[in-house]
């Protein structure tokens, strides 16, 4: 319940609140009333009033909007659309590696760091395909990640960066609708080569469905060449380098990352770009992810800032008062009582005795 500015969340319901408040009010409110006469007992029962005001204050809960509350990993759905055309297998990654090497350890370590989260890994080449849909298991993402090759070199007729455009657009719509609390966080990992002679689609249509993540973008301005890949045995089945077959002599082909390319996906998705490379790690890009920043809207709700705590401080004092005060009276008349029990019946009466008898000598009459 909101009144103004204060937010009530009462403990018990306010039917139950509203009788409590009449009953333990107006007999408080009573006695003060009946004791008005008696100073001691008057501050008494004005100190009980006061105390029972102030519990019905914590009661009822009073609160501020305004606070952040931290988001939960547990609610995030991570999904990783990764380029698998042959320029990923450009060997400029760290020292003469893959970048696909590169994007498999990338893969690891966010879901390393983002554990409790539900992931999906997305692929793309000449065709966009969904290796893992979303699952709470992350050791089978890092295994199809680690499972997941460059496109065969011979079917290889150009690709597009965009190509997983609708299927991550589908991904991502299905996910909100069946869970609309968890965000959706995107790793987009790629080089940004296009190669269809085609101009890219845009990722406008994801971003409404996109509530983090980040482009990861792999390659240098130097470039590196690709060895071909048949699609047999292991992945380097031939020491061939694929070769560019546009230029007089054929010579072998090199691959240059794109970052304007990147940089666009990552501006039309709503998420920061990163350029990748061997010697850093990726904390800074799930950060926000990983420690509670990033919530879905149906999931995001500012937390309220508690009051009850302000009447609960004085409520307490009093009520430590007021039991110290009814101990200490206690103790007076415990002894009182004990005194009365240790002479006993027959001393009082004896007592009575002699003073009966005093009263019934003669005046100035000298005892028996």
């Amino acid at each position: 319940m909101i009144a103004g500015a204060l937010v009530f969340q009462p403990v018990l319901p306010w039917w139950l609140l509203g009788v409590a408040a009449v009953a333990l009010l107006g007999f408080t409110g009573w006695r003060v009333v009946a004791e008005r006469g008696r100073r001691r007992a008057l501050l008494t029962w004005v100190r009980r009033l006061v105390i029972v005001a102030l519990l019905l204050v914590v009661a009822v809960r009073p609160s501020l909007p305004g606070g952040s509350a931290q988001a939960s990993v547990a609610q995030l759905n991570v999904f990783f659309v990764v380029d698998t055309t042959s320029s990923i297998a450009a060997e400029d990654w760290g020292d003469g590696q893959r970048r696909l090497d590169g994007v498999r350890s990338d893969i690891a370590e966010v879901t390393s760091q983002l554990a409790g989260a539900r992931f999906s890994l997305l692929s793309f080449d000449s065709t966009a395909v969904l290796r893992t849909p979303l699952t709470d298991d992350a050791s089978a993402v890092v295994a199809a990640a680690d499972a997941m090759n460059q496109e065969v070199t011979y079917y290889s007729s150009g690709s597009s960066v965009s190509e997983a455009n609708d299927l991550l657009a589908e991904r991502l719509t299905e996910a909100r609708q069946s869970a609309p609390e968890r965000a959706n966080v995107v790793y987009y990992l790629g080089d940004g080569e296009q190669t269809s002679g085609t101009e890219p689609e845009s990722f406008a249509a994801s971003a409404g469905d996109v509530d983090g993540g980040a482009v990861f973008g792999y390659g240098t301005e130097q470039g590196g060449k690709m060895r071909v890949f048949d699609g047999y045995g292991d992945e380097y089945s031939t020491e061939e380098y694929i070769q560019d077959r546009t230029q007089a002599g054929d010579p072998d082909a090199v691959s240059r990352i794109d970052e304007d390319a990147l940089r666009r996906i990552a501006d039309q998705l709503g998420v920061p770009y990163v350029h990748r490379t061997a010697d850093t790690s990726v904390d800074a890009a799930v950060a926000d992810a990983r420690d509670g920043a990033v919530a879905s809207d149906e999931g995001r709700a500012d937390s309220l800032i508690d009051l009850y705590w302000i009447a609960a401080i004085p409520a307490f004092l009093l009520l430590l008062i007021d039991v110290a005060l009814v101990a200490r009276a206690l103790g007076e008349v415990r002894p009182t009582r004990a005194l009365r029990d240790e002479r006993g019946p027959g001393r009082g009466r004896d007592r009575a005795a002699a003073s009966a008898v005093d009263a019934a000598r003669p005046e100035g009459g000298a005892r028996p």
